[in-house]
């Protein structure tokens, strides 16, 4: 069974990652912070449709600050999605703000409501952490995915990904007659190879979702992580491979049923091969990434040499041995993948 930090520490931005998300559009000023959301004197329990407690609490504010606080979300949402446009503020209304207990990021979940169709949307204040924004650039670049969110300060502000948790994808939808299991296995094999190329840990079926997409002959799946905490963070290489979750046997068993030793080694190139364009289109901007990266702390020594050596000893590379920080590992990676695809 894996073991993850109990408590994650949180690193603050620095000056170079700053400059690089002012760069990138990424840090703007908003107009409510994170702090300012924590001033509830309210709060009652959010349960789901079975009535389970979710740990998320729906909280609620004097009347004084009511109305600055929903003024602020509709103008933090307009600036996620419409880069400030204020048109539609008008006709938006805040119909819940959630706190969630658990975890390391303590996010507030925002519901905001189109009055004139009642279509409603989510959008998620949390505290900044570098490894968790370190985490989102790095699933812009290397992922299929358009990551959206801005920072001011020590304020995250994230859209919503859309899509059935993995946990929940498991209890009702694994095994629908319609859904082809070679599919979900083929997939979260690619999924389970991108997490560990570039380093991202704990992707336990509840940290990541399923996008369902019916297609002309068939259904489509794709995964997607939605937690970002665990960044590079931790020493042992098994933690940013999913197939080692207890909570992900399931899928480990489908694609034992499913596929072949051969079938999964061609998935696995097939990612790498995707990551690998994707870093030559945005060489510029990992290249910025990195030499934030490259001296940042965003771990313990302890936990980089370790990774470092495990790595080292996985691929039959000493140059991981040799590295001192979470850049320079994760450097190598993508380094190695880049080579490997110029043969």
């Amino acid at each position: 069974m894996q073991t993850i930090s109990r408590k994650k520490i949180f690193f603050p931005i620095n000056a170079a990652f700053r400059n690089y998300l002012k760069m990138y559009e990424r840090e703007v000023k908003l107009p409510l912070s994170y702090e300012e959301l924590r001033y509830y004197d309210q709060s009652i329990a959010v349960y789901d449709k079975e009535g389970k407690d979710t740990l998320w609490e729906t909280v609620f504010y004097p009347q004084s600050m009511v109305g600055p606080i929903h003024a602020g979300l509709k103008r933090v949402y307009s600036i996620l999605k419409a880069g400030g446009d204020q048109a539609a503020e008008e006709h938006l209304h805040i119909e819940r703000i959630d706190y969630c207990t658990f975890g390391n990021s303590h996010p507030f979940r925002i519901k905001i409501v189109n009055n004139y169709n009642e279509v409603y949307d989510y959008f998620y204040i949390k505290m900044a952490d570098a490894s968790r924004i370190y985490g989102l650039e790095l699933e812009h670049i290397l992922s299929p995915y358009w990551m959206n969110f801005l920072i001011d300060g020590n304020t995250l502000v994230e859209e919503h990904i859309a899509g059935v948790p993995g946990d929940q994808f498991i209890l009702h939808y694994l095994n629908r007659p319609e859904f082809n299991p070679k599919r979900i296995a083929k997939e979260f094999v690619k999924f389970n190879e991108r997490c560990f190329v570039r380093l991202l840990g704990d992707m336990r079926s509840y940290n990541f979702i399923f996008d369902i997409t019916p297609d002309f002959d068939d259904v489509q799946f794709r995964i997607r992580a939605i937690d970002f905490d665990q960044q590079f963070y931790e020493g042992r290489r098994t933690l940013y491979m999913p197939q080692y979750f207890k909570e992900n046997r399931i899928f480990v068993d489908l694609a034992i049923k499913h596929l072949n030793a051969e079938v999964v080694k061609q998935y696995q190139q097939e990612e790498r091969a995707v990551i690998a364009r994707r870093l030559k289109v945005q060489r510029h901007r990992i290249k910025d990434l990195r030499d934030v990266i490259m001296t940042d702390r965003v771990s313990f020594p302890e936990k980089i040499q370790q990774l470092g050596n495990e790595l080292a000893e996985y691929y039959h590379d000493p140059v991981f041995a040799r590295c001192k920080t979470m850049g320079e590992i994760i450097e190598r990676s993508l380094k190695r993948l880049l080579v490997s695809s110029l043969r």
